[in-house]
């Protein structure tokens, strides 16, 4: 491979052959494989913490808080990172809100808690942490809110997430932004819910939400959505509604293939066409990026099991599945996939697949990639979003380890799951 292939394919991750060996930053990934097994997930914190100074410094100019997406990926260690560093969360379950306990509990109180089914236990749980805000999405919800407020004796801060019904590009499964889709109310019909919530006095009109789908690249539809958003805020406080916060979701995209990316000038670009949606309003602005953070900081390591021919086809067949990294076979997702030996000018076309019992168990089809054998490691690149935090034990297949690398510093943040972790919830008889 040469160099220009090299960078092509590497760049702007944190992977890069020195020594004729793929390291991530100062680790080398040989090594971790041999120390850790496979299939392994391995992270940069530099990268993780680079990409979210992006964020703070375009917004530097304005009241802001950066919340990233648990979902995204929700390791307890990440978390850690991220919220020393200031960061606040975007939540969707009480599980994720227990998790940023775990991680750092003072960032409990910059947490906005979306979703469209949020249970009475996860509200209850979420006022008495005093979060950030709630992210309504239907009028039965915010009624429950504000019973489950009022039992509590906490006012409750919400937003209205409305739909906005603008088209972002990019798959249906992550689209958000539409009225076909669960997500949100119209915005049409939410100055009257405001007017019937504000009657509440367990319920605190404190801002408005939007978030329009994820994995955008073209910056106009995010403008576009804040445009409304900030039209309705105008008529909102002209009802004598405190309007503080104003959320404008995450979704920002990144590239999973081989052309060029720069993350620093999407930020900006994503910056400017906020500002531009915004226009004036001067809210404090509420940001949920999750994939831009940390999928390219992340990847896959795997090892190769078996090359075999069927026919006229070649199949490399991993000891990772698609109950380590779901995406190929859920969205038809890319990922690049390289050899940790840095290769020569030798090729394959193949299926690259994994051992689990399903013809939809692949990472990639008709995949030119240089010539590998059994026994050799590869490595799928960006899976830092959506990889881990996707998992399952699907076939009665253990969850893979995670290491967290900081410069030459590794540090193993989950182990590999055991058969006792995997069957500890069972019982019998």
């Amino acid at each position: 491979m040469t160099k220009k292939t090299e960078a092509k394919y590497l760049s702007p991750r944190p992977f890069s052959y020195r020594n004729r060996s793929l390291h991530c930053d100062e680790a080398n990934l040989s090594t971790l494989a041999a120390e850790h097994g496979t299939p392994l997930y391995v992270y940069s914190a530099q990268q993780i913490s680079h990409r979210f100074q992006l964020f703070e410094a375009a917004f530097a100019n304005r009241p802001h808080t950066i919340c990233y997406a648990v979902k995204a990926n929700s390791s307890l260690a990440i978390l850690r990172l991220l919220a020393k560093q200031g960061a606040g969360f975007d939540i969707v379950s009480g599980g994720e809100l227990e998790r940023v306990r775990k991680a750092h509990k003072p960032a409990l109180k910059k947490i906005v808690f979306s979703g469209v089914g949020k249970q009475a236990w996860e509200i209850d749980a979420a006022l008495q942490a005093d979060i950030l805000q709630f992210n309504v999405e239907s009028e039965d919800e915010l009624h429950l809110l504000a019973a489950r407020a009022e039992a509590l004796g906490k006012r409750a801060r919400f937003a209205l997430r409305v739909n906005p019904d603008v088209f972002a590009e990019t798959h249906p499964y992550i689209s958000t932004g539409l009225s076909e889709h669960k997500f949100g109310i119209d915005i049409k019909i939410a100055r009257a819910i405001y007017r019937k919530a504000a009657k509440s006095k367990w319920l605190d009109p404190a801002g408005v939400s939007v978030h329009i789908g994820s994995q955008i690249r073209k910056v106009d539809p995010f403008a576009a959505a804040l445009a409304r958003v900030t039209s309705l805020i105008a008529d909102l406080r002209k009802d004598g509604h405190n309007i503080r916060y104003v959320d404008a979701g995450g979704g920002l995209g990144i590239d999973y293939g081989t052309t060029n990316f720069h993350p620093d000038q999407q930020v900006e670009k994503y910056a400017a066409a906020l500002n531009k949606g915004l226009a004036g309003e001067n809210a404090h602005l509420l940001l949920e990026p999750g994939r831009f953070i940390v999928a390219q900081a992340g990847a896959l390591l795997t090892r190769v099991l078996v090359v075999k021919k069927n026919g006229s086809k070649t199949f490399v067949i991993t000891d990772a599945g698609m109950n380590d990294l779901i995406r190929p076979a859920l969205y038809h997702a890319h990922h690049e996939i390289i050899p940790v030996k840095q290769p020569g000018k030798s090729t394959i076309t193949a299926d690259i697949v994994g051992p689990v019992c399903e013809s939809g168990d692949f990472f990639a089809r008709d995949r030119v990639i240089p010539s590998v054998k059994p026994g050799d490691l590869v490595v799928l690149l960006d899976a830092g979003a959506y990889g881990m935090s996707l998992t399952s034990n699907y076939n009665s297949r253990r969850r893979p380890a995670e290491v967290l690398i900081d410069g030459a510093k590794t540090k193993l943040i989950r182990r590999r799951e055991t058969m006792r972790d995997l069957l500890s919830p069972e019982l019998l008889g």
